[in-house]
């Protein structure tokens, strides 16, 4: 079992991430003595759905103080009344798990209104995995516990896929046309590292533009997918405004897609793209090294452009990601391009080569691992 890099918050909080990456595991281990409720269990759901003061009765039942853990609460966001009430008038302490922020957010609670802390599960990182990590393995079948573990990945990948469709999407009535819906899907996988073209993807899904803004919000809700927003600057060039799209981990963009087998060479780049964004999200909140994550590519360059652009204040560092294991002159061209941005305290560029370079221009091409290690010890800023 890999130890996960995640403390347990003092007070209440939500622990949200898509199925399989391991919430409900964690939370068992840190909180191992909590009441513990689980919404999955059909005929205690069936039970709070029709009569919820069963829940408020079972909350009066546990001690003063002590900690409650609640699976899967997005099924019945109403039962967050109870909670609110059980943390101000019994000072109970929540741990609460769900796959789906949908639910919650159009619950009426907002959230408990900021009483619980947000915390996110993502799927492993190589500073969990260690010497196990293989970047093969994981821009092929991804990193999420449920597949890392399995004997046969690709069937679990095919089978995740449906759950999410089965469980997250039409137990829950997210959407009207669920074969519109499982169109979309194999087509959104086509689109990850790029940006995001509404229109296209109506017109492949065979269903209207409004249709598709729907269902990439539902993507986003259930914690699946996201979008990264172009960066806004001073610099006499215009920014674009369309957003990038990116699945959370790259077992699920290929399952999505149905591709199995060795990864084909024109999939690597979108692939190991998306990984590193995963990362960059997972350090963002686990350690706080930067304020915000946009891309950057100016206007009137259209084939230039940074993959990454992390923010901290008024400094910047540039990060593009390449999939190769040498370096091109080519490769630099977005780097040098965003040269001119005020506050550039580095520009990176991540490939799959064994060693580290700096150009003369002083950018700096580092092996992913070792721009892994820079993230996980905290010294990105120079």
């Amino acid at each position: 079992m890999f130890e996960r890099r995640l403390t347990r918050p003092k007070g209440s909080f939500f622990l949200l991430g898509p199925r399989g990456t391991g919430k409900s595991t964690w939370v068992r281990s840190a909180l191992p003595k909590a009441h513990r409720i689980d919404l999955l269990e059909e005929s205690r759901y069936q039970g709070y759905l029709a009569d919820a003061s069963l829940f408020a009765a079972e909350l009066r039942a546990v001690p003063i103080g002590s900690w409650v853990l609640i699976d899967e609460v997005q099924r019945l966001p109403s039962l967050l009344n109870e909670v609110h009430r059980a943390i101000e008038e019994r000072k109970l302490l929540f741990a609460l798990t769900g796959s789906s922020a949908r639910k919650l957010r159009h619950g009426g609670t907002n959230l408990l209104g900021g009483r619980a802390k947000q915390v996110t599960m993502f799927p492993f990182v190589p500073e969990e995995l260690g010497e196990s990590f293989r970047v093969e393995r994981a821009i092929r079948h991804g990193t999420i516990p449920l597949i890392w573990d399995s004997r046969a990945p690709e069937e679990t990948l095919s089978a995740y896929v449906q759950t999410y469709l089965r469980e997250e999407i039409q137990a829950e009535a997210l959407v009207r046309n669920l074969p519109g819906f499982a169109r979309f899907l194999p087509v959104a996988g086509l689109m990850h590292g790029q940006q995001l073209n509404i229109a296209a993807l109506a017109r492949d899904a065979g269903v209207a533009r409004q249709t598709v803004t729907g269902y990439v919000e539902i993507l986003a809700d259930t914690l699946i997918a996201n979008t990264l927003s172009a960066y806004e600057s001073r610099l006499r060039v215009r920014e674009r405004k369309h957003p990038k799209f990116y699945f959370f981990d790259p077992g699920v963009v290929r399952a999505l897609k149905r591709h199995t087998g060795t990864v084909a060479a024109e999939e690597r780049g979108a692939l190991l793209e998306g990984f590193v964004y995963t990362l960059l999200r997972f350090y963002q909140e686990r350690s706080n090294l930067y304020d915000d994550i946009h891309y950057w590519s100016p206007a009137e360059a259209r084939s230039t452009e940074v993959d990454f652009l992390l923010t901290r204040g008024r400094e910047a560092i540039a990060v593009e990601v390449k999939s190769g294991r040498s370096l091109r002159p080519l490769d630099l061209r977005g780097l040098r391009a965003v040269g001119e941005l005020p506050g550039l305290a580095r520009r990176i560029l991540v490939f799959l080569g064994p060693v580290p370079l700096t150009t003369p221009e002083g950018i700096e091409v580092l092996p992913l691992g070792a721009f892994c290690q820079m993230l996980a010890e905290g010294t990105l800023w120079p």
